[in-house]
């Protein structure tokens, strides 16, 4: 019979065994380790930071959910004071209406809280949110008729202005 000569040869090398390799100096471990320590003290002091920064806009913003329904009913005050004529409004009643008003943005306003004011202003996707493209004496581009108003907490948009944006025609040139 034949060889195969694609058989494997067995050589009589054997892995070097641990021992055999090269040894790591003390002082090379120790540099190693003292890296690694350090680097975990950083990544420790880095989640430190974080977690006290995320606590903090935590406690900052916790109110954002109450302050959102309390601008909704300041809205609607507004709405039924833009409703009323002025005699109702210098009424006794219309006063009280427009103190609990003005009570309610103080409120709001301790707490961060702040109304975008946006009408006559460049339309601004950040703050704005269109909700349609009207013909109006202001430029194009620019916010012509606010739909809801919108606010900011901390300077953060807690809920943007929905506005109606103009399209740069004026509505005297369109109705000839």
């Amino acid at each position: 019979m034949k060889k195969d000569d694609t058989s494997t040869v067995k050589t009589n090398e054997e892995p070097v065994a641990e021992a055999e390799k090269e040894p790591i100096s003390l002082e090379d471990e120790l540099l190693d380790l003292r890296d690694k320590y350090l680097r975990n003290m950083a990544e420790f002091e880095n989640y430190r930071k974080r977690s006290i920064t995320e606590k903090a806009d935590w406690i900052k913003y916790a109110t954002q959910k109450l302050a959102l329904e309390i601008c909704d009913v300041v809205d609607n005050f507004e709405r039924a004071l833009a409703q009323g004529n002025p005699e109702d409004i210098e009424s006794p009643f219309g006063k009280g209406i427009v103190l609990i008003e003005r009570q309610l943005v103080k409120v709001l306003e301790k707490e961060g809280i702040k109304k975008i004011e946006a009408l006559g202003k460049e339309f601004d996707p950040e703050y704005h949110d269109a909700l349609a493209h009207i013909p109006s004496e202001h430029e194009e581009n620019t916010v012509a008729a606010i739909i809801q108003n919108g606010y900011t907490m901390h300077d953060k948009v807690i809920r943007p202005v929905r506005v109606a944006v103009s399209n740069g025609q004026d509505i005297k040139t369109q109705e000839e």
